[in-house]
């Protein structure tokens, strides 16, 4: 979980929040290659993660793979599918879901 003075970033409420910022790991995917890959979200669109590793920025596509996400010192496994959107489409409906 990460924790700021105003929010509370949880497993249950991340489709809601930003992904920008947050470490990542790519664990399964439909290609080989991408597989393996760790590193820093620094942008997202709405098909596409934009990984800055050790060996520079790398697109990931979100829809076949499975994303281990580090929050605080906790870890779990979010579906790509369950991402696809544009970022700020996917927060509004996340929020309105809640109601």
């Amino acid at each position: 979980m990460l924790k700021g003075k105003n929010y509370r970033i949880t497993k249950e409420n991340i489709y809601g929040h930003e992904l920008i910022g947050l470490k990542t790991k790519v664990e399964l995917g439909k290609g080989k290659s991408g597989i393996g890959l760790k590193g820093l979200i620094v942008d997202e669109t709405k098909n596409l993660i934009m990984l800055e590793t050790q060996a520079g920025l790398k697109r990931v596509p979100k829809d076949n793979n499975l994303f281990e996400v580090e929050l605080g010192d906790e870890r779990f496994v979010m579906n790509g599918k369950d991402i696809v959107a544009r970022p700020e489409d996917r927060i509004k409906l996340a929020w309105r879901k809640r109601l």
